[in-house]
């Protein structure tokens, strides 16, 4: 590669920044050009050719480029920084960085420029304390209603009969569902994998990521397998284009709250239930006191099963992690950082009421 051909590289991330900048305004062509036309082709491609392999690409892919960056820092380490070419190494990095941040938004990352989803489903963004309370409310008898259908017991702690396999594949099946009300999400074909990253995610705090590079729903395999639904259909929602965290979060409760097994509707149901609970004790403590006396034993002891199984993997770093995920959101239009995943709330209340 040229010198001229290396720098142009290196400061073509400056241009790409202001193009992004200048899209945050004009999300209707990012919509219209990328999400419903360049991205679609590019995210079925994708998935057709990694989707089949029983193993994660994506993750050998990271594997391979943490093992490129130390072998570069033991390089540098080695021969001292004294010996650092500072002009030709940064230029180097830089063209890497300025590379991936070009593939990144190309290959998924311009759909955090796109139009909301409630736009397009023509649901409010806003909700009282009356409504959210209204929606808690049929939350918890739907709930408890298909608890005592399943288990026939109100005290017995719910379980999910399902393996990831078994899983994934319902979840597919909810989206093929879905797609016949709401035609823009059907999915296919299917790729998702779990992680050979599960462990190191636990402790980071995360029950699974999209891979932008080769569009792979990469899943915690720690993940609580009475989560495993929702996690499943959040990474899918991701990979159909929805990158805010507060829509894959609402596109996984639609692909799951009419599926046709009731192991899935409960997932839903139990998923939903909890960030309206968390939205509702910020609001309203005595409301919220009172309505979770009305919630069925054994679905609070399925709820305090899965924070323990969490629980397992708490370490000091884990705030840490998740500050920095944070920051990541918020340099990709979700202001809110990661409480970004608390606002389904508003799409929810408003898709019940």
């Amino acid at each position: 590669m040229s010198k001229a051909l290396r720098w142009l590289l290196a400061f073509s991330i400056f241009p790409q920044i202001l193009v992004l900048k200048l899209l945050t305004h004009y999300p209707q062509i990012v919509e219209t050009y990328y999400s419903n036309l360049l991205y679609p082709f590019i995210s079925k491609l994708f998935r057709l050719v990694f989707g089949w392999l029983p193993f994660s690409v994506g993750d050998l892919i990271y594997s391979m480029a943490l093992i490129y960056m130390l072998r570069w820092l033991c390089k540098l380490t080695q021969k001292g920084f004294k010996q650092l070419r500072l002009r030709d190494d940064l230029t180097g990095i830089m063209v890497a960085a300025s590379s991936v941040y070009f593939m990144f938004h190309l290959l998924w990352g311009l759909n955090y420029y796109r139009m909301p989803i409630e736009q397009r489903l023509n649901l409010n963004s806003k909700y009282t304390t009356t409504a959210l309370i209204e929606v808690t409310q049929k939350l918890i008898v739907r709930s408890n209603d298909l608890h005592l259908e399943i288990l026939k017991d109100p005290s017995k702690r719910f379980e999910m009969p399902y393996d990831f396999k078994k899983i994934s594949k319902k979840v597919t099946q909810g989206y093929t569902a879905l797609s016949i009300s709401y035609p823009f999400l059907d999915y296919g074909p299917p790729s998702q994998k779990r992680s050979i990253y599960s462990l190191p995610l636990a402790y980071m705090g995360f029950s699974g990521y999209l891979n932008p590079f080769t569009n792979e729903a990469q899943v915690n395999s720690k993940t609580p397998v009475n989560s495993m639904p929702l996690t499943l259909a959040h990474e899918q929602a991701h990979q159909l284009g929805y990158a805010a965290e507060s829509e894959a979060n609402f596109v996984a409760f639609l692909a799951t709250y009419n599926h046709k097994d009731p192991y899935f509707r409960y997932a839903a149901y139990t998923f939903a239930l909890r960030y309206c609970l968390k939205d509702l004790y910020k609001r309203d403590k005595i409301t919220f006191e009172a309505l979770t006396n009305n919630i069925h034993s054994g679905i609070t002891k399925d709820f305090r099963n899965r924070e323990k199984q969490w629980a397992q993997f708490e370490n000091p770093l884990e705030p840490i992690f998740k500050r920095v995920y944070g920051g990541f959101l918020k340099a990709n239009q979700q202001t809110k950082g990661i409480e970004s995943y608390n606002q389904v709330v508003a799409l929810v209340v408003n898709y019940m009421n």
